[in-house]
């Protein structure tokens, strides 16, 4: 009999189809703030009229602005905004924008309430694994400083308490975990994503499809997490499309949001994922790829690396995005093109002498050893680098 616990999180609540603007503000009131410091991505901050309608409705109340948050959330960024923030004498931090600038977010007060002021200071709160792969996760006091996020791609970071915050001098994508860095709230607005490059957009789609296949295929999975996974793929296979074809269908841009929420719920119960998962964090933080893009690339030849040992519920996915009786990896290969991303490692940048030490780093990741599949050599992942290159 297969036993367990689910484990909720910090998240108070989640609010949806509300401006972003007045939601935030509502969300001070609620919890009292009265010095907000916001962190968004720069060319949402200066092209658009999003964050400005946010510092607007909020008043004295905002206190500072940061809008420089590069992909990965690099250790540098989170440290400069960590100290604007702190002589700002932040008491809320907003972000707004996509998982870079979310999980940034989450190191950010991690930085307030520990005092780090420079990148070395991060070292201590990193996770790291022991040599059997098992997770290590340093013990700290949670920040009091806490986060409301408002996403703009659909990557779903700020429904977890993990954050991916990248060291640019390792060229490593590192995981910092508290159940206290978890977003205090998120706001769901369809009407801001459209400011969002399509690209984006439809690939952070497909990285919380990435998120409900690897939660249905996972060692851990369970009816609880089986069944949401399942109606992520739903709902995502049918919205996805629907933006494609149509960028101004704020309806489907919801549903696309929800759909993202809901393939979080086995990661945030603590549901072990794969190596899609882990291959895409290398990836990420070693060599630059969007994090979306890993998913486009590396899904598929997960799931045909995989179905050997899970072969009926591969089934299950292609069934829930409407192909029954096809291999799930060919399924989600079409699906991934028809919406214009790419779909080979050549595709994203990657260059074949890059595979070897993309392999060897991948045996730094949790989520390797917690494959369908076993993999406990570089040498299993490069059969996975070779059949996506």
């Amino acid at each position: 009999m297969q036993s367990g616990s689910i484990v909720f999180t910090k998240l108070d609540r989640v609010i949806f189809g509300q401006p972003a603007a007045q939601a935030v503000t509502a969300e001070a009131d609620r919890l009292s703030a009265r010095r907000v410091f916001l962190l968004t991505g720069r060319s949402l901050n200066r092209e658009t009229s999003v964050v400005g309608d946010i510092v607007k409705l909020l008043g004295p109340r905002c206190v500072g602005l940061h809008d420089d948050m590069p992909p990965h959330s690099p250790r540098e960024a989170v440290v400069a905004c960590a100290n604007k923030a702190r002589e700002a004498g932040a008491d809320l931090l907003v972000t707004v924008g996509g998982g870079s600038v979310t999980d940034g977010g989450k190191a950010v007060t991690i930085c307030l309430k520990h005092g780090i002021r420079e990148v070395d200071g991060l070292e201590p709160f990193r996770t790291t694994l022991d040599d059997k792969g098992k997770r290590q996760i340093p013990a700290f006091a949670a920040p009091d400083v806490r986060q409301v996020a408002v996403p703009t791609t659909l990557s779903g970071g700020e429904f977890n308490a993990r954050a991916g915050i990248t060291d640019a001098r390792k060229k490593l994508k590192q995981s910092y975990m508290n159940p206290g860095i978890i977003p205090v709230s998120v706001i769901l607005d369809p009407a801001i994503t459209v400011h969002t490059p399509q690209w984006l957009w439809l690939s952070t789609g497909i990285r919380a499809v990435d998120h409900a296949v690897e939660t249905y295929c996972s060692l851990d999975a369970n009816p609880y997490t089986d069944g949401a996974a399942l109606h992520a793929l739903r709902v995502l296979g049918m919205a996805l499309p629907r933006v494609k074809n149509d960028p101004a269908d704020l309806e489907a841009r919801l549903a696309c949001m929800m759909g993202a929420w809901i393939s979080m719920t086995g990661i945030v119960t603590g549901t072990r994922l794969g190596a899609s998962h882990a291959i895409g964090h290398i990836l990420g933080g070693s060599a630059n790829v969007p994090h979306g893009h890993t998913s486009c690339v590396m899904l598929p030849c997960v799931l045909d690396y995989n179905r050997a040992v899970n072969a009926e519920r591969q089934a299950e996915i292609a069934a829930a995005l409407g192909q029954p009786g096809e291999p799930a990896g060919a399924v989600l290969d079409r699906f991934i093109a028809g919406l214009g991303m790419p779909r080979t490692l050549r595709q994203v940048g990657i260059a074949r002498e890059q595979l070897p030490t993309l392999a060897q780093n991948c045996m730094l990741d949790d989520w390797t050893f917690s494959n369908p599949r076993a993999i406990r050599t570089p040498e299993a992942v490069m059969s996975i680098l070779e059949a996506a290159f």
